[in-house]
């Protein structure tokens, strides 16, 4: 599956990550910010920029994505991911979170699913992220 990254039921961490498009048939592109352990929310980055950490053993707990320019007109970007001890949590839409805040969980993968705009999400949207209270 093209759209999944990373490995999930491995007990493997995600340290950062990388998003680009391969759609090249309207101008724009994604931007995204990662949550990093002791870190909070990195600032934003755009179109395969590193967001998260490199060597430093801090885990990605969640994701923000969005599209920008002409594509974020014609498309809403979905995505999942796979979260230590509760598995694929549902599907985020447009820059809301994904994954876990304050719980210590680790983000073992990601499905990132474009779809034209206002069409049916590609699975539940419910449970796309927990936040301790």
């Amino acid at each position: 599956d093209r759209s999944l990254s990373g490995t999930y039921a491995q007990s493997k961490r995600m340290e950062s990550m990388q998003i680009k498009l391969s759609r090249k048939d309207c101008t724009g592109g994604i931007s995204y910010r990662t949550y990093v352990q002791k870190d909070g929310w990195k600032p934003w980055v755009k179109d395969g920029a590193l967001s998260g950490t490199k060597g430093e053993s801090k885990r990605v707990e969640a994701v923000q994505i969005k599209l920008y320019g002409e594509i974020s007109r014609k498309y809403d970007v979905y995505y999942q991911v796979y979260s230590q001890t509760y598995g694929w949590l549902g599907w985020a839409k447009n820059g809301s979170s994904a994954g876990t805040a304050g719980m210590a969980k680790r983000l073992e993968a990601i499905r990132i699913c474009p779809v034209s705009k206002g069409s049916t999400p590609p699975g539940r949207t419910s449970g796309a992220f927990l936040k301790k209270q």
